[in-house]
């Protein structure tokens, strides 16, 4: 986004990418569809971030959910709203768009240099690069914007090797996990016959937050949408110890609701055909009400197990494995436009700056929205510059 902004305004441009291709990241976000950004009113949209800087938000304000469909339009991938609220491009895919939006950058002339890694600043200020073949290169340049990433999925490129090097120029905040997976000590049975088992139209409740949505059960916990959407709480949590996550595995129904229903089939019955009887119970449902102990028989207490289902939270998946991270670089030494104030001329976006959100398009949203914020403060810089 950066660099279409510079080329746009007619500087010379080249993108330096430490992997053998780009947007890598790019691409994982969009295997199971392209969620680009979230629909709804400008300011329910920045609401849904666990944390975002007085400068995020007016980079969103200047380039919002509309403005990125109206560009994905000019790449010829209209966007279309789900009926979640999430967008996405018409073909639904990344690939098409970021054939398309390679092909713009090409045709204002915006070079790519693929397998060169930025190792630091030599004492002129140039960019050193690395390549694959272990030369280093001085790269001399009027402006800089580095979207390095944070340090999730750091096989595909962005591993946080860029905050030792900047450090001296900004206050960076501790990368740590978002939207990750849970850590659950499962019992065998769980385990050896479970994982993968879907959980839809699920409720989940940590202190007073409640979350609707699905998850998975993995061999270590859970992972989803769901969870996901309590990432900011549940490391809060976990910093004090384990936590306990309750499950409600019939939100829509109350609890009063499930014991009259369970109170239609005979109690001599089994548990497990009463609740598939009853309520429709999948057997992974059935199974997760014997990790609370054996279910109680009698329809009202069987209910409150199945609203409030307790769940022992050990710990959270790592870095390698969360889809995003939370930490950064703070808005304390950087100008409104992204720009280090101790480095004029360099600038920073994406999830190189601390801030924090849920799935559901916000963390696209973000990046595109703040390297085109970056993209502008450096032309911003180079006009006055060459004043």
């Amino acid at each position: 986004m950066a660099a279409e902004v510079l080329a746009e305004a007619g500087h010379q441009v080249t993108i330096y990418e430490k992997m053998p291709s780009p947007a890598r990241k790019f691409l994982m976000a969009g295997l199971g569809g392209l969620n680009i950004t979230h629909a709804g009113s400008l300011e329910a949209v920045k609401e849904a971030y666990f944390q975002a800087s007085p400068a995020l938000r007016d980079a969103i304000d200047a380039f919002p959910p509309e403005a990125v469909s109206s560009w994905m339009a000019g790449l010829g991938e209209p966007g279309f709203t789900g009926s979640s609220g999430k967008i996405f491009p018409h073909s639904f895919k990344t690939s098409p768009l970021l054939r398309a939006w390679l092909r713009r950058l090409e045709s204002q002339n915006v070079q790519l240099q693929t397998r060169h890694t930025w190792i630091g600043l030599d004492e002129d200020g140039a960019l050193l690069m690395q390549t694959d073949n272990g030369d280093r290169i001085a790269v001399q340049c009027a402006a800089a914007v580095f979207a390095m990433g944070g340090a999730s999925w750091p096989r595909l490129g962005s591993d946080g090797a860029w905050v030792d090097d900047l450090k001296e120029y900004a206050q960076i905040e501790p990368m740590v996990p978002s939207n990750m997976g849970i850590n659950i000590n499962w019992s065998d049975f769980i385990k050896s016959g479970f994982s993968g088992g879907p959980l839809k139209a699920i409720q989940l409740q940590l202190d007073d937050m409640h979350v609707s949505g699905e998850a998975v059960i993995t061999r270590y916990g859970l992972e989803g949408p769901a969870i996901y959407a309590l990432s900011a709480k549940l490391r809060q949590a976990l910093g004090q110890g384990p936590a306990t996550l309750h499950l409600d595995l019939r939100p829509a129904l109350s609890a009063e609701a499930i014991a009259e229903r369970l109170s239609h089939v005979p109690v001599k019955q089994s548990v497990a055909t009463r609740l598939r009887r009853a309520l429709k119970f999948s057997a992974t449902e059935r199974a997760l009400l014997h990790e609370a102990g054996v279910p109680p028989r009698q329809p009202d207490e069987l209910a409150a197990l199945i609203k409030h289902l307790p769940l022992r939270v050990e710990g959270m998946q790592g870095l390698d494995r969360a889809i995003s991270t939370a930490g950064g670089i703070t808005d304390k030494d950087l100008t409104d436009t992204f720009m280090f104030v101790r480095k004029p001329g360099l600038f920073a976006a994406g999830e190189m700056l601390d801030f924090d959100a849920p799935t559901g398009g916000y963390l696209l949203q973000a990046a595109l929205a703040s390297g085109r914020m970056a993209g502008q403060g450096a032309v911003e810089f180079l006009a006055q510059a060459n004043a």
